[in-house]
């Protein structure tokens, strides 16, 4: 492609929408173009990255045997209401009539169209495995679209969906989605890890997640260095030891405690430590109040405790002031677990009903209740976990510290069990000829999300560092001065010869000052460069990698194998 002919608008001044890197990076480098608030266009550059990532991910999915096909982003409710979703996704989906006033959505997955298919088609057990998989744009209504491409409200993905005969079946079509994500992500040039994940809104049982390492990244994660152990915040479980498990139960005494309503102002007025002090945190969930009790030095997990509530994670909310004040009595900062007022539902973490003369709000504006004991002095349930881990604290399966970091997630794998076979009674006739139920798992990959991940993994001060398997462009050949007829002339040699062995080179050969063809080709981040200078007469060329910045001279009989090797360096063959 001629630099002349391409359709390309850099940027040198930072968008001020733009937060993360790879936000800024695709926007000032001509990638993609925002069109309104978390939905893009993908210009060019951008899209052929894209298609690079897609084409990985198909080569992998057919790799083992995944069959691709392609679904409409239109969907009717009444299969929603079907596996009970339609009401329980909430306000993220996009909901829309046609002109005889029947409900649609626009795709935000598609686990109930693809269960629609295959119960209609699949009648014997040797139909069995099966696995299907499309790529395609869907649709998420979020709240606060942000980070670019990270969380967007239209966005590329491919969803894969397997159905086997039993649960071992599906465990092995699950392991098999897994180490077909592991080839992708290696080929795409990511550090990741694997680590346990929430189902969520997709139900089913176990699943796991594929972090791409950012310091930008959207989520959190624990991981074991001494053993295999990883998951997001929103899953991990740990040891959180209680200390005080020996002392002898204390009789209640109310403490005047004027304005201390943080845990830090009453560290200070207690001469104590935070973890001396239990949170009584107030909650709205379907309408119905939840007190929620946790270590006063910890932090509770709203995932564990939406999935412990069993409800929706759009149905729980902090309680509002109001709220407060009519079942505790007090103002806000003073609640606790002792004579709340109304039909209040007491959630107690398990490490809390171990601790022993703890202090709580008094439900008084002003006091609280110092030398309290669950059992003794009040009762709720108990989980048996509700706190969102932390760096350092101890691993569940060796007792080492845990070791947090951020990330990007740009895939997933869920084994879903019967849950939407149940629902769209999806079945098949076994050796007997008796109705068994299908087990169904759910595998995506957020394709958009894995090209920003690229980025943040892959950048410097001037611009983006493609891995040469998903860059645009494999090879940029840049013409200095285009009026010297022998730049002219070994450029556009090198760019045929190039192109016939089937590389993709991007030449350089527009009218502009080399400061700003070296400025662009920085930022739109083409791995191997090849500059066509003052030497051309010499058939002398400067040869660089994107990646180390490093240029050497060399003869124009020598790029070719340079190139050649960067290429088997990569793992890539021309």
């Amino acid at each position: 492609m001629r630099m002349s002919k391409l359709y390309l608008q850099t940027l040198r001044e930072v968008p001020a929408e733009a937060e993360l890197p790879s936000h800024k990076l695709l926007l000032r480098s001509g990638m993609i173009k925002r069109l309104v608030s978390g939905v893009y266009t993908y210009l060019p550059l951008g899209y052929k990255v894209i298609k690079k990532i897609e084409n990985i991910v198909r080569e992998e999915m057919d790799a083992i045997d995944s069959q691709e096909v392609h679904m409409s982003a239109i969907q009717p409710a009444e299969l929603w209401q079907e596996s009970g979703r339609w009401d329980a996704f909430g306000p993220e989906m996009f909901r829309l009539r046609d002109r005889h006033n029947r409900e649609f959505c626009l795709g935000p997955t598609h686990e109930e169209i693809f269960t629609d298919m295959i119960r209609f088609d699949i009648k014997s057990y040797k139909q069995l495995p099966l696995s299907l998989y499309q790529i395609q744009t869907k649709y998420r209504d979020e709240k606060r679209p942000r980070f670019g491409l990270m969380r967007c409200r239209e966005f590329i993905m491919k969803d894969a969906y397997t159905f086997d005969l039993d649960p071992e079946g599906m465990r092995k079509s699950y392991f098999d989605m897994w180490k077909a994500y592991e080839k992708i992500f290696d080929r795409c040039g990511i550090n990741y890890k694997v680590v346990e994940g929430d189902s969520g809104a997709m139900g089913g049982s176990d699943s796991h997640e594929f972090m791409a390492t950012s310091e930008f990244g959207e989520s959190a994660m624990a991981y074991c260095n001494d053993c295999d152990y990883a998951a997001t915040d929103e899953k991990a479980k740990f040891i959180y030891e209680v200390n005080s498990q020996d002392e002898n139960e204390l009789n209640v005494e109310k403490i005047h405690t004027p304005n201390a309503r943080t845990i830090d102002e009453l560290k200070e007025l207690f001469n104590t430590t935070g973890d001396k002090f239990v949170k009584t945190l107030l909650y709205s969930a379907n309408d119905k109040v939840v007190a929620v009790l946790v270590p006063g030095d910890r932090e509770l997990n709203e995932i564990k405790l939406i999935n412990t509530l069993g409800v929706l994670e759009h149905d729980l909310f902090m309680a509002d002031e109001e709220t407060v004040k009519k079942v505790t009595g007090a103002e806000v900062g003073f609640a606790g677990p002792i004579n709340l007022k109304g039909d209040v539902r007491i959630l107690v973490d398990s490490r809390v009903a171990n601790m022993k003369n703890f202090i709580v709000g008094a439900n008084e504006t002003d006091y609280h209740l110092k030398n309290v004991n669950y059992g003794k002095d009040f009762a709720g349930e108990i989980v048996d976990d509700l706190l969102l881990v932390k760096e350092g604290d101890k691993c569940p399966n060796c007792r080492s510290p845990l070791n947090m970091d951020r990330g990007i997630e740009i895939g997933n794998i869920f084994q879903l069990g019967t849950k939407y076979t149940d629902a769209l009674n999806a079945t098949y006739l076994d050796e007997n000829g008796k109705a068994a139920q299908i087990w169904m798992g759910s595998h995506g990959v957020g394709v958009s999300r894995t090209m920003a991940a690229i980025i943040e993994q892959n950048y410097d001060e001037n611009g983006i560092i493609w891995p040469l398997s998903v860059a645009p462009y494999q090879v940029l050949v840049t013409i200095v001065n285009i009026k010297d007829a022998e730049q002219v002339a070994l450029g556009e040699k090198l760019y045929e010869e190039l192109s016939n062995l089937g590389i993709e080179v991007l030449l350089d050969d527009r009218n502009e000052r080399a400061g700003v063809k070296f400025k662009d080709a920085d930022l739109i981040g083409t791995p191997i460069r090849v500059t066509v200078g003052k030497k051309a007469s010499e058939n002398i060329l400067e040869f660089s990698l994107r990646k180390d910045g490093n240029k050497e001279e060399v003869n124009v009989s020598e790029v070719m194998n340079k190139i050649k090797e960067e290429f088997t360096n990569q793992g890539l063959r021309i």
